[in-house]
């Protein structure tokens, strides 16, 4: 596992501002995309913190997921409710790159946010702009977690076995999909900044974003009236690609998609003759006998190991990978060698182990310089070295309770609440 010294990150975006005013995942991810490559980010929470921080485990009070989602970003809190809040938030922008925000549309707006007063201070400035159905059309106003907006999407009708309601992914994937999205939108707009000088607004919708997905479904359902369904752990109309068990009761994923692929895993079964077989000799054949199929592999893997499964079809280069769990993914070498365990120091913990950074760059990589910080524990930093405040302007904000510096002399009062949580 990489243990990364703490340093400043080298990344191709240092030298880049970003602002982050977002909370729970996607436009958390994207911020910390842009920072892993180098981008200065300065999140803003609200008083209580984003509610990023109450997913996962929590070991002495710290969020395990916020010390790798906050990664190498500064947090402060404001209340952008108040006018001080509101005029801090502005003073930032002003300096900064990049503003990633995942509030419903016309919030910032009434905040005195809003696009057309970020731009008249900061033409430059790349405004990222992610909501759960955009910032335009009839459902603009609604509002969207990932899940909501992979049903609306088509993509949870797609997601499960067919002899069963559609199912959860365990996993975030449409958020973190909108983020990349989101931090591709924003390199774009920095690239054409080059040449043009001028920032613009990327719109990232979460439905789209798991829509996207739905290209080949899209294509096919005006030509053909197809409405497909869940396939369970199966490609459509291939064969083998499936789950398979073994004899020590785990399960191994055999992708044998194309014909040169079926022949090599025919012989390494004694099947040689299933290469000629009509049954089976052509991608489009075993299509049409996908269970058929399938039964005759589970034959041959349920008399094996899935560890000699795995070496067996390794070595006739037939794709297979067992079902890991995350505990087998820290015995795992591979992620050992591609640096994607990665301890890093805690100033409470000692150490957390996150995901490493992707992707790789061979000349100017990501890193992870620090864990993600606690709740405005950046905020008197920023204040005094960023924007020039003094020590006794910081002190008098957060009696007013415009900011706050983290746990300390002048707590903010609760019913003070800032608007980005």
């Amino acid at each position: 596992m990489m243990k990364q010294d703490d340093k400043v990150n080298g990344g191709p975006l240092r030298g880049h501002r970003v602002v982050e005013l977002c909370s729970t995942i996607a436009g958390p991810v994207c911020a910390r995309l842009l920072a892993d490559f180098g981008a200065e980010v300065i999140k803003i929470e609200s008083r209580e913190g984003d509610p990023g921080r109450n997913f996962g485990a929590q070991v002495e009070g710290v969020s395990l997921y916020g010390s790798s989602m906050y990664r190498n970003k500064r947090a402060i809190v404001l209340d952008l409710k108040t006018p001080e809040g509101r005029d801090i938030a502005l003073k930032l922008l002003d300096k900064a790159d990049v503003l990633v925000e995942n509030f419903r549309p016309g919030v910032l707006d009434r905040l005195g946010l809003g696009e057309a007063v970020l731009r008249e201070r900061n033409p430059g400035l790349v405004t990222v702009r992610i909501s759960g159905y955009g910032q335009t059309g009839p459902y603009r106003d609604l509002p969207g977690y990932g899940a909501i907006c992979e049903a609306v999407a088509g993509v949870r009708h797609m997601t499960g076995d067919p002899d069963r309601p559609p199912a959860r992914c365990a996993l975030p994937t449409t958020d973190y999909l909108t983020a990349v999205y989101a931090a591709f939108g924003t390199m774009m707009a920095l690239y054409e900044r080059t040449r043009s000088g001028k920032g613009q607004m990327i719109d990232v919708a979460l439905y789209e974003s798991a829509f996207s997905q739905m290209e080949e479904v899209v294509t096919a359902y005006e030509p053909t009236g197809s409405v497909p369904m869940r396939q369970g752990p199966r490609l459509m109309n291939t064969a083998p690609n499936s789950l398979y068990p073994t004899s020590d009761e785990h399960w191994v994923l055999i992708a044998a998609n194309n014909d040169a692929i079926f022949r090599r895993l025919a012989a390494i079964m004694g099947h040689r003759e299933w290469a000629t077989d009509p049954r089976y000799a052509t991608q489009r054949a075993r299509g049409e006998r996908v269970q058929e199929v399938d039964d005759l592999v589970s034959a041959w893997t349920r008399e094996r190991s899935a560890a000699e499964v795995r070496r067996l079809l390794d070595e006739a280069e037939v794709p297979v990978a067992p079902v890991y769990t995350i505990a087998d993914i820290f015995e795992d070498q591979h992620y050992r060698a591609r640096e994607m365990l990665m301890r890093i120091p805690h100033p409470k913990l000692g150490e957390v182990t996150m995901a490493g950074v992707v992707p790789k760059l061979s000349r100017t990589p990501g890193q992870v310089v620090k864990a993600g910080p606690g709740v405005g524990e950046d905020t008197r930093e920023v204040l005094v070295q960023d924007l020039g405040l003094s020590a006794a302007e910081v002190d008098r904000l957060e009696r007013a309770g415009a900011v706050w510096c983290g746990a300390g002399e002048h707590p903010m009062p609760a019913s003070s609440q800032a608007a980005a949580g």
